[in-house]
């Protein structure tokens, strides 16, 4: 299965950034809550990270599911590894788990 050729796109997005949120919209125009959600948390801890619209290309949109086996968008990397959704990521942030990841892989937060 993992002969899907949007994967090799997906993969690079994530090679060649940190911070990788796979949003609908983009980090200036949100175009769902839980994706305006995810990107206002990356932004309070400023963060630099790189938005990927899927609603801008189908098969990002449905590739990035089958690429993470999570059913959702929008979808956290960091640093190559899948952190999760809005709620996964809302709850890191409460808790300091999320400043800790990002401590932990090298990733610059105003904190």
């Amino acid at each position: 299965m993992n002969d899907n050729p949007v994967f090799g796109r997906i993969q690079s997005e994530i090679d060649d950034n940190d911070v990788v949120l796979f949003m609908k919209g983009n980090p200036m125009f949100p175009q769902c809550g839980f994706s305006a959600a995810v990107s206002h948390v990356l932004s309070t801890f400023q963060v630099k990270f790189k938005g990927v619209d899927v609603l801008e290309d189908m098969e990002i949109r449905e590739g990035i599911k089958q690429f993470s086996n999570w059913p959702t968008i929008p979808q956290l990397y960091v640093k190559g590894e899948f952190v999760g959704g809005c709620d996964i990521v809302r709850e890191m942030a409460e808790s300091g788990e999320l400043e800790q990841l990002f401590e932990q892989k090298g990733v610059e937060t105003a904190g």
